[in-house]
């Protein structure tokens, strides 16, 4: 699965991996914009390029089993790749797809993630990635989940 350099289009892979406690301390809010050591008691996951290992996005799930979702309880990219400098994009929609997979794997039909966004980005999300507002957070429930999935989670075809 890819991200892609914003200047010219060319991918690049990236995998998701699982951020243990001892690695948080590395991660500074000076280039991730939160405390992620807060987190250690959350799933973490960070997107980092295949070649070089470098992480350039985070997210910190909760798993909520008695609503049948994964709630985002922290996002970020990487400061050089936010807002309309960026150098890569597509980052937020894969760790969102991969939050949309572990919800699916995990609640099945009855799978959702959710997230309470700063107030400027709620119209980001639900424009870019289709969110409704339910209450003070946005969500996707099927067939949303699976829709996002097919446009961020998948294998880069050359």
């Amino acid at each position: 699965m890819p991200v892609v350099y914003t200047i010219d289009g060319k991918p690049v892979q990236v995998e998701v991996k699982r951020i243990l406690e001892h690695q948080l301390k590395q991660f500074t809010k000076v280039v991730y914009f939160f405390r992620w050591t807060e987190e250690r008691n959350f799933l973490v996951f960070g997107l980092s390029l295949k070649d070089s290992g470098e992480i350039i996005g985070l997210m910190s799930l909760e798993p909520i089993a008695s609503e049948w979702r994964i709630h985002v309880r922290l996002i970020a990219v990487s400061k050089e790749n936010l807002g309309k400098g960026k150098q890569l994009s597509g980052i937020a929609g894969i760790l969102l797809a991969f939050a949309a997979k572990m919800a699916l794997r995990d609640f099945g039909e009855l799978a959702c993630i959710s997230l309470r966004p700063k107030t400027a980005l709620i119209n980001h999300y639900k424009t870019q990635y289709g969110m409704r507002q339910t209450g003070l957070t946005l969500s996707l429930e099927i067939p949303e989940l699976i829709y996002l999935i097919n446009q961020y989670y998948h294998e880069h075809k050359q």
